[in-house]
């Protein structure tokens, strides 16, 4: 058994995990927004717009009107992503409109930018058909190296993704889904270590079955778990074949039926939880969705994964009080976080490096080996199941194992070899973070004084 650590003072854990959200609506309309577009181009002086605009820029027009590939080279297109949504399901916020997720659209921009070196644009619909919302991302496509849909309610997104992945010559990706359960099922492998168990032994409830949890019980199942040891739960309880309103409501939740519950469960998240080793638990924000005495109920040394945003289900302390032996949330103020900013920025990195014209399950596979193997080699303990943020080079990594995989499906348009796909990765990550640093030292990017910290970029 896996010895733990009294309760820690309740308190103070919340104020802490209140300051984030206090500090971000002073700092949001401090910069008037998170992200601009930076010349990146040589102008010496007002002579270079003959070159970079008018009469020059024509000569590379008619290039790229004989060969499209040409646009690849000629612009910026080989490192941009359009991040797309309709405001439908926005964080733990619920269909809040497209003005209102622009926030977080910009803040996955940013991501993009300072972790993968990918120049993310924020792209808002005003509207919830998704007929019209499909129509307008394919007319997108000229301009961008690949789409990020965000925060798109279900059904609608599982359809959404899938159309537009098999009518788009460019990787779509839908972060939710593909980019939740990456980091889902890479801190699972390092926490199922700390605990002694395989992925293939242990039973798990995956708690939500919206696209999020969806997607990760899929990729769970492809990565070795037991589908008849997994339990899945939706806001009426129990996925089973107790439930065939799903056949003409619910494709995907009733296809997850049929294959999971092999020993057909009914019941609420209680019942789900009972004796498993494993709890994932997408679903609403606590906290207060799982309570302690759900955790107690459950296998000797279990994993909680409450990873809601912006609260989880329930507060790690009280995991760990009701006998969990290791916790992760989605938040990085906590330890252990298991958010889809360690996946998307080096998976899109790789993806784009190689112009792959698609992201397989495959791609987050490797992605997610690599990401584990990177929290294994600095050392794993039940604090620390997955690398941080900082790390910067987990994304490099994760860049050169998905462009990698690419490439061995074939379905990557520029082949380069392990070493080049590095060099280039981490030239680009490294440039994102020497340019907003060159940018705070001479001013032009205002710093707070609380948020100047040690020196080391350490504080915000």
């Amino acid at each position: 058994m896996i010895t733990r650590e009294g309760p820690p003072a309740v308190e103070k854990l919340l104020a802490k995990a209140r300051l984030p959200a206090k500090t971000a609506m002073r700092r949001h309309p401090l910069y008037h927004g998170k992200i601009q577009v930076v010349p990146k181009c040589c102008v010496k002086s007002l002579d270079c717009f003959s070159i970079w605009y008018t009469p020059g820029v024509a000569e590379p027009c008619r290039a790229i009107q004989k060969n499209k590939e040409l646009v690849y080279e000629f612009t910026n297109k080989w490192n941009t992503v359009a991040v797309v949504t309709d405001g439908t399901r926005v964080l733990g916020l619920g269909d809040i409109g497209p003005e209102a997720a622009m926030p977080v659209m910009e803040g996955k921009a940013l991501l993009y930018k300072f972790l993968g070196g990918v120049d993310g644009f924020p792209i808002c619909l005003d509207t919830k058909d998704p007929e019209k919302f499909i129509e307008t991302v394919k007319l997108l496509q000229p301009s961008f190296g690949g789409i990020n849909l965000e925060d798109i309610s279900q059904p609608k997104c599982f359809d959404i993704l899938d159309r537009l992945r098999a009518e788009m010559e460019i990787p779509v990706w839908h972060d939710d889904q593909q980019g939740t359960a990456t980091v889902t099922v890479a801190g699972l492998l390092n926490a199922l270590k700390i605990v002694g168990k395989d992925i293939g032994d242990v039973g798990i409830a995956v708690i939500g079955a919206g696209a999020s949890g969806i997607c990760t019980a899929k990729l769970l199942i492809k990565a070795g778990a037991d589908p008849g040891r997994m339990v899945m739960t939706d806001t009426k309880g129990i996925l089973g074949r107790h439930r065939p309103e799903l056949k003409a409501t619910h494709r995907q939740k009733w296809e997850m039926a049929e294959l999971t519950n092999a020993e057909g469960r009914q019941g609420g998240t209680a019942e789900a939880m009972r004796g498993m080793d494993v709890v994932i638990a997408l679903s609403t924000p606590g906290p207060g969705t799982i309570s302690r005495e759900w955790v107690q109920a459950m296998a000797p040394d279990p994993i909680v994964f409450a990873l809601a945003n912006p609260v989880p289900e329930l507060w790690p302390w009280e995991a760990k009080e009701a006998g969990a032996a290791v916790v992760a949330t989605g938040r990085s103020d906590f330890p252990n976080q298991v958010n889809n900013s360690l996946g998307f920025p080096g998976i899109f990195r790789g993806a784009l490096d190689v112009r792959a014209s698609t992201i397989t399950d495959e791609m987050c596979l490797a992605a997610a080996a690599e990401l584990a193997a990177c929290g294994e080699e600095q050392g794993l303990d039940p604090e620390r199941i997955l690398p941080s943020m900082e790390d910067w080079e987990v994304f490099v990594r994760e860049a050169v194992a998905v462009g990698m995989k690419a490439i061995g499906q074939g379905i990557a348009r520029t082949p380069f070899n392990e070493q080049e796909l590095y060099r280039r990765a981490a030239r680009m990550i490294n440039e994102s973070h020497a340019t907003v640093n060159l940018l705070m030292d001479h001013g032009f990017i205002f710093v707070p004084p609380e948020a100047a910290g040690d020196g080391h970029g350490r504080h915000c």
